[in-house]
């Protein structure tokens, strides 16, 4: 096993009602920036369950921040929390506005241009330096409610870069499974594979001794697969939803990466796909992942051998055999949960997609992805063909 530190300061709350405690867990006298997205949270009661449970505390409230949460929108609201001198932020939402919330935290006080917290991927340790926030979370998926990365997009260059560090750890996050009986039947089905996705990430490398971090990956695996249908057409039954809800959480809350190599090669190919065409980003992983382990196939076929036997209950003949039988039912799996996973499928004039990717990793010096540094650019290249 790797060595590894592990740090995770979120006060989580998880739970039916929660939202209530609110104003006990926002620092009392505090001029709190709330940050939403678009209308879903006045649709769902969110809002209001907010509100009310904030009375008494002076509230500047900050809406429309996109799916992909843009740098230009994101840069709004630090003007404002710096005109109005806001002393904590809310982020009412999924990742997306707690992406934006992470970034906004970091901008408010950072001496030097902004976007060179993206393009540097500058890593914030100090809490004096950032404003603290907490988050409501209404769509599970990204885990951005117990971790301290995000991912923002330049929308003036098309280009979709991360930012994190210590420092950018929610101080709490309040997650209530029943509000996702509201959320849109494709954006539940993004959850769900974008959660799949992050936990093959963490897992989908090369046979290693981190025996526990491999069954605790699996377990989620397996959760998902048993739950994510179900939960997709019946969000408002508790146990789907909250398990749904905590498996999320659990994929990307920095557990299961602790002491084993990981790869988020299919993140990178699949931020540029949303950042060149708004494919949602669930989306983008499930055309990139499957056609990724298939030309990554040598090194990882021991690896997608072990999840076929313990994931997928394939009665193993050959490594070979086994390991190509798990890519096909990961497939098989993304389909039933609604993805279609060519990019011809969810955007046109694709043609100069690979040739895009490559020469945007090249100017940004990027020779190899991978657990092993492997995934070189011409193997990019092969892996967006191979998604066309």
């Amino acid at each position: 096993m790797l060595n590894f530190e592990l740090y995770n300061p979120v006060n989580y709350i998880f739970g039916k009602d929660q939202i209530a405690k609110l104003s006990e867990l926002v620092p009392a006298n505090s001029k709190v920036l709330m940050a939403f997205g678009g209308g879903s949270i006045f649709k769902n009661g969110v809002y209001e369950q907010v509100k009310n449970a904030l009375k008494g505390f002076e509230i500047v409230e900050f809406g429309g921040i996109e799916p992909n949460p843009r740098f230009e929108t994101l840069m709004k609201a630090v003007q404002i929390i710096r005109e109005q001198k806001i002393d904590f932020i809310l982020a009412v939402g999924g990742g997306s506005v707690i992406d934006g919330v992470k970034f906004i935290s970091a901008a408010v006080n950072f001496d030097g241009n902004e976007e060179d917290i993206l393009r540097k991927r500058i890593l914030f340790k100090d809490t004096k330096a950032v404003v603290p926030f907490g988050t409501v979370l209404t769509l599970p998926a990204t885990g951005s409610e117990m971790n301290s990365g995000a991912v923002v997009t330049i929308e003036a260059t098309q280009e979709k870069l991360t930012l994190g560090g210590s420092a950018l750890f929610p101080r709490f996050s309040i997650v209530d499974p029943t509000v996702i009986t509201s959320l849109p039947k494709r954006q539940l089905q993004n959850g769900v594979v974008d959660a799949f996705t992050h936990v093959m990430e963490q897992y989908l490398t090369f046979p290693h001794d981190a025996l526990l971090q491999d069954r605790l990956a699996e377990s989620i695996l397996k959760t998902l697969i048993e739950v994510g249908p179900s939960v997709v057409e019946n969000p408002g039954d508790y146990k789907l939803a909250s398990n749904f809800v905590w498996c999320a959480t659990m994929a990307l809350n920095g557990l299961i990466q602790k002491g084993v190599p990981s790869d988020w090669a299919t993140h990178m190919i699949g931020h540029e796909l949303t950042a060149l065409y708004e494919i949602d980003h669930a989306r983008t992983l499930a055309i990139i992942g499957p056609n990724l382990y298939k030309v990554m196939f040598e090194t990882k076929k021991d690896k997608l051998a072990q999840y076929g036997e313990r994931v997928w209950n394939i009665s193993r003949n050959t490594v070979d055999e086994t390991a190509h039988q798990a890519i096909e039912k990961t497939i098989e799996f993304f389909h039933i949960m609604g993805m279609k996973t060519k990019i011809s499928e969810n955007a046109e004039n694709i043609e100069n997609t690979a040739d895009f990717i490559v020469n945007r990793f090249e100017e940004r010096g990027w020779k190899g992805l991978g657990e092993k540094q492997n995934i070189t650019l011409e193997k990019v290249r092969e892996i967006v063909e191979m998604s066309y």
